[in-house]
C-alpha cells in the first residue's frame, strides 16, 4: 500500500503541476500555449502517468475515478481513503510549488464556470461519466487493446478538455480543482467540481454494467 499511495501522490503531483502549470504559464506568456495546448497537456500528462505508475497503483490520479472504480467493484474499500488522501496531497504540493513560482497569479489554474453554474454541473458530471465509462471499458477490453489504455484515456481527457474547457474548465477531477482553489483562495464555485465529478463517476457504473454485463463491473444490483 505505501508504494501504491506514493504512486498516486507522484502521478497526481505531475498531472496537476503540468496541467494547471500550462494554464499559469499561458497567462504569463499569452498566446504561447493556448487552449488547445492546455487541453493537450492534460491529455498527454495523463497518458504519461498511466504508463509510469499504472502498474503500481492503477494510475487513478483522481478521487472521482477511485470512487467510480470502487463502486464498480474494481477497487477495495480500504484503499479508497488512502488513495484520495495521496491524490489530494500530490495536487496540493503541485499547487504550492506553482504558487511559489508565480505568487501573484490570481487562480493558479483553478477551475471556474464560464456561464450558468448548472451548465458546468451538467458538463462536469457528463465528462466524468464518459471518462470513467471508458476506463472501465478499457479494463475489460480484448488483451491486444488493454496496452493502449493510457493512450485511450489520455485521448479522452484531451478531447473533453478541448470541447468543454471553455465552459466548465473540464476538470473531471476533484483533486485537480481543490488544490489550486485552496492555495489561491478561489473557492466560490469549488463545490461544483467536487460534487459533479463524483456523481458522474457513479452514473457511469450502471451504464457500463448495462452495456457490458459480462465483465465490465463486479458491482451487483446497479442495472
Amino acid at each position: 500500500m505505501p508504494r501504491r499511495c506514493a504512486a498516486e501522490f507522484v502521478g497526481t503531483f505531475v498531472l496537476v503541476f503540468a496541467g494547471t502549470g500550462a494554464i499559469v504559464f499561458d497567462s504569463a506568456n499569452p498566446g504561447k500555449i493556448g487552449h488547445s495546448g492546455i487541453a493537450l497537456t492534460f491529455g498527454l500528462v495523463v497518458m504519461a502517468m498511466a504508463y509510469a505508475v499504472g502498474s503500481v497503483s492503477g494510475a487513478h490520479l483522481n478521487p472521482a475515478v477511485t470512487l467510480g472504480l470502487w463502486r464498480a467493484g474494481w477497487a477495495a474499500g480500504r484503499d479508497v481513503p488512502r488513495y484520495i488522501i495521496a491524490q489530494i496531497a500530490g495536487a496540493l504540493v503541485a499547487s504550492g510549488l506553482l504558487c511559489t513560482m508565480f505568487p501573484d497569479h490570481p487562480t493558479l489554474g483553478s477551475t471556474n464556470p464560464y456561464g450558468p453554474s448548472w451548465h458546468t454541473f451538467i458538463l462536469e458530471a457528463w465528462l466524468t461519466a464518459v471518462l470513467v465509462f471508458v476506463i472501465l471499458g478499457v479494463s475489460v477490453a480484448k488483451p491486444e487493446v488493454r496496452p493502449l489504455g493510457g493512450i485511450i484515456v489520455g485521448g479522452v481527457v484531451a478531447l473533453e478538455a478541448l470541447f468543454a474547457g471553455p465552459i466548465s474548465g473540464a476538470s473531471m477531477n476533484p483533486a485537480r480543482s481543490l488544490a489550486p482553489a485552496l492555495v489561491s483562495g478561489t473557492l466560490d464555485h469549488l463545490w461544483l467540481y467536487l460534487v459533479a465529478p463524483v456523481l458522474g463517476a457513479f452514473l457511469a457504473v450502471p451504464v457500463c454494467v448495462c452495456v457490458q454485463p459480462s465483465g465490465c463491473c463486479a458491482a451487483k444490483g446497479v442495472c
